[in-house]
């Protein structure tokens, strides 16, 4: 095609090979030309559009697949196109519209193409697209929105491999009744489940069909219905140091599903898994119950348990003083009540080898009682008591309380205390001295409350002419007793200390009905008193100038507090008992009647020795018979003898007895 312009520029619009000569004259001259001058190709570049796409639409493949690579033309008509390639920037010797490529090793691939109509026109290049190559097998994710199945609801597992859309997926379950997976139609990437069981997925594409590894395993649990409790067996929701209980997971809901049991904290979950343990430690305790291994209750509510230091018993006494016929109630409390306490009562024995005591239980104690109180019936002697409270089996135990005593005043126990002087009211920084009276060996001293100092009253002495000291820095009020090395307390005194310059005299004892007893006031100075007040129960029954209250028959109307004043100061009062006199004429009666019943059968006793003995003599004149008919009866009757003499003469050692003992009565003016 030629062109022609004076001016030596042209506008060209097609691809080409373009060449140009200049020439000069015409008319009447011939035409004149240079020379050609050199070649220059002009490509042109058409509206189309070149685009690399791949088949798969996977920027990645693995191990075993083949990718097609393919030069798509966009814009339309009916050209046919020749194709150029780039691979990483280099001319391929590809022409083709496609070719198929596979992971034959693990460097990336840039593909860029356009597409020639002819040999001076084509498309631009297209974008380059990158095809990252992998020499491993693919491995699609497996995940889950939750792991627990709640009760009528599902669980939703997404597997996933790449952004690629050409995969196809596969699922597996296994569950309890299989050990190897169960495949599940399903080729969608995400699936909702509603049973428990074992999942896994895998994902494949292409023609033939390569297929990635399986997914990681996922378990998925389901929650039935049914409901799991923590109960405590024995009920106590606190429990104490060196107790043990037992925690249990019962499921609520029916059924005959035989369950196992999983726990928390997870160190109770030793095999096999069990529906109780014993534990005896503080913490937050829950359970579930296990259908299957896939399938398992909630977990229960938290039970908390609190393990607590050792409680201590605290016994309170109804009564401290006796009086007589009275009856004493115990009282035990354990310092933190709770459920299941049983009680145990003691009865403190005095301990030979140290300052201790030995503890007895009381009759009807040896299993414990379940009432918190145990009455004594008409005890007469001062006594100590303690308590303590057990629970569970084997039995675990309080500490024991502290001890409890029950002070009778009455001077015919076995063993008396003597003060001395005395009296019930002593000045501070005065000493007051102690002894015990009795049949024994050893004895000592105890009160209450305990002395800090231990004097040593408190220590194991002789009864022989033996007295101790209660020291000015030993005093403070309090009750003193004396114990037995046998066992046996003594009547009990109050003993007051008083910092005053005035003190009430009144007698330490209780005063038997029908005696004399004198009350006096004294002064730290020691000088005696006239012209002094004195009252009982605060009403003022004396106020003349002696200086002494003396009354000659006490009664039991004369029992209560007493207190003197004397020029304006006022002791501190006193508790004067008065105890009912012994029945004497009673016991008298009593030895007399045994005496005369003891005489009659004393005179009946020496008429059958009398009336033997005439019977004996009468023998003795009968005639004699033959030898060999009477050996035999002598001998049989010589038996009878001796024997119905033993017999006399225990009937008169018991006579000679009972003459005795009425004799003694006689004589006894008790």
């Amino acid at each position: 095609m030629r062109y022609f312009n004076q001016d030596g520029d042209i506008n060209v619009n097609q691809g080409g090979i373009y060449y140009c000569r200049g020439g000069r004259g015409g008319g009447s001259y011939p035409v004149s030309y240079t020379e050609v001058s050199d070649k220059v190709t002009i490509q042109e570049t058409v509206s189309n559009k070149a685009v690399v796409t791949l088949q798969p639409n996977s920027p990645l493949i693995y191990s075993g697949e083949t990718i097609t690579v393919r030069c798509e033309i966009e814009g339309g008509g009916n050209t046919r196109w020749e194709y150029e390639w780039r691979e990483n920037n280099k001319v391929s010797s590809q022409k083709d519209k496609e070719f198929r490529i596979s992971a034959s090793s693990s460097s990336n691939v840039i593909f860029m193409c356009k597409g020639r109509r002819d040999l001076y026109s084509s498309t631009e290049w297209s974008k380059t697209v990158t095809l990252r190559r992998s020499l491993n097998k693919a491995k699609p994710t497996l995940t889950a929105d939750r792991y627990i199945i709640p009760v009528g609801g599902d669980v939703t597992l997404t597997c996933s491999v790449d952004s690629s859309a050409d995969w196809k997926y596969y699922w597996f379950r296994r569950d309890s009744g299989s050990s190897a997976l169960q495949s599940i139609t399903n080729v969608k990437p995400v699936n909702k489940v509603s049973e428990g069981g074992i999942y896994q997925c895998r994902a494949g594409r292409g023609d033939p069909e390569i297929y990635t590894e399986d997914s990681r395993a996922v378990t998925v649990w389901k929650a039935v219905s049914n409901k799991a409790v923590v109960t405590l067996q024995p009920n106590w929701p606190e429990i104490y140091r060196g107790e043990t209980v037992t925690i249990r997971c019962e499921i609520q809901g029916g059924g005959d599903t035989k369950w196992t049991y999983d726990w928390r904290p997870a160190n109770l979950n030793t095999s096999p898994t069990l529906s109780e343990h014993k534990i005896s430690s503080s913490g937050g305790y829950s359970c579930r119950g296990l259908k299957d291994p896939y399938s398992f209750t909630e977990w229960s509510n938290v039970f908390r348990l609190t393990v607590s230091y050792p409680p201590a018993s605290v016994l309170t006494v109804s009564r401290l003083w006796l009086s007589p016929g009275d009856s004493v109630t115990l009282s035990c409390e354990v310092e933190h009540p709770s459920a299941g306490w049983r009680f145990y009562w003691y009865k403190t024995i005095p301990k030979l080898s140290d300052y201790s005591s030995i503890y007895e239980l009381l009759p009807g104690s040896i299993n414990g009682t379940e009432q918190d109180s145990y009455i004594i019936h008409g005890p007469t002697h001062t006594a100590g008591y303690k308590c303590r409270a057990g629970r569970g089996d084997p039995v675990y135990y309080t500490q024991y309380s502290k001890p409890g005593f029950v002070w009778s005043g009455d001077v015919h126990s076995a063993v008396t205390l003597k003060v001395s002087p005395d009296r019930v009211q002593h000045f501070i920084y005065d000493s007051f001295s102690l002894s015990c009276e009795g049949n024994f060996t050893k004895w000592r001293v105890r009160r209450f409350p305990e002395d800090r100092y231990r004097s040593d009253c408190y220590n194991w002495r002789s009864i022989t002419g033996s007295t101790c000291n209660i020291k000015r820095y030993q005093q403070s009020d309090a009750v003193y007793w004396c114990e037995s090395g046998s066992g046996e307390f003594s009547n009990a005194v109050n003993i007051t200390i008083q910092k005053a310059d005035i003190i009430l005299v009144s007698p330490v004892h209780p005063v038997t009905e029908g005696q004399s007893v004198t009350l006096g006031c004294k002064l730290r100075t020691g000088e005696l008193l006239s012209n002094v007040f004195f009252y009982q129960n605060d009403k003022l029954i004396q106020n003349d100038t002696r200086r002494e209250l003396k009354i000659s028959a006490v009664s039991k109307s004369d029992e209560g507090f007493y207190k003197c004043k004397y020029s304006g100061e006022e002791s501190a009062q006193s508790w004067m008992s008065v105890k009912v006199s012994r029945p004497e004429n009673s016991s008298s009666l009593i030895r007399f009647i045994v005496g005369l019943v003891c005489g009659v059968v004393l005179i009946i006793l020496l008429i059958l020795l009398y009336r033997y003995r005439r019977s004996k003599d009468s023998h003795s004149v009968r005639p004699i018979q033959s030898e060999s008919t009477n050996q035999d009866s002598a001998t049989h009757h010589m038996v009878n003898l001796n024997e119905t003499q033993d017999h006399i003469y225990n009937s008169l050692l018991h006579g000679d007895t009972c003459l005795y003992e009425s004799i003694k009565g006689s004589e006894d003016p008790n």
